[in-house]
């Protein structure tokens, strides 16, 4: 009985893999959820699958309205996973992203700090710590209020040591650490730190050197401060 529910969880994991691949859900996020015999494992699993599923749904949706509605029935298929499985931080990011759809910026945060907090974060690993401080920063850079953002940059220089100790070293991690740098040197702005804040966006070309947000980013604080 328990070979054939992990079986029939198998299958639906690789046919909603290959639906989301084509609708830029992160695949460290997808990945999460172990295969283990439990029944309430199982069910977190199928939960978080038909979550993750409908938010693919969300995100490419046109309509506003239907993307709500779809990212309201993620948030609760995530609910419904955490409540099986508190401790898995993949559907607490699920529950953080679905919440970010619908504008609740401030319950979202909640979600990610869920999910950064112990004992849940030790199911993410490194790389996936990392991502997930990348979006609470994004959050928190967001919802800040007279330039309040020292707490962004905590998460954007954590995210970015981890970054830089991970060993996978492809296109995609650059681009996550030229999109981190990036936003650390707009932190900076805020700041008016004006040295840190060129030093990250030449850092940032430097990993990514298509990366027309950084570019840009030098053009505006002004000619000199490109190396």
């Amino acid at each position: 009985m328990v070979s054939d529910l992990l079986l029939q969880a198998g299958l639906i994991l690789v046919t909603v893999f290959m639906f989301l691949a084509m609708h830029d859900i992160p695949k460290k996020l997808l990945t999460k959820f172990r295969y283990r015999s439990g029944r309430a494992d199982l069910k977190a699993k199928r939960h978080f699958v038909l979550g993750a599923q409908l938010f693919a749904q969300a995100r490419s949706s046109k309509s506003r309205s239907s993307a709500t509605s779809l990212a309201k029935q993620a948030q609760s298929e995530a609910d419904k996973a955490i409540s099986l499985d508190p401790n898995e931080a993949a559907a607490h990011i699920l529950k953080a992203l679905a919440l970010d759809l619908q504008g609740f910026k401030t319950s979202a945060l909640d979600s990610f700090d869920a999910a950064l907090s112990p004992p849940a974060v030790k199911s993410l690993s490194q790389s996936e710590r990392g991502d997930a401080l990348f979006k609470r920063a994004e959050l928190k850079i967001g919802l800040s209020r007279r330039g309040r953002v020292d707490s962004a940059i905590d998460d954007l220089k954590l995210a970015l040591e981890m970054s830089r100790d991970d060993n996978n070293d492809d296109n995609n991690n650059s681009s996550s650490s030229g999109k981190a740098l990036c936003l650390l040197g707009e932190c900076y702005e805020v700041k008016k730190l004006r040295e840190e804040a060129v030093k990250a966006y030449q850092e940032a070309l430097r990993v990514e050197p298509s990366s027309a947000r950084a570019r840009s980013a030098l053009d505006r604080i002004g000619p000199e401060s490109i190396g």
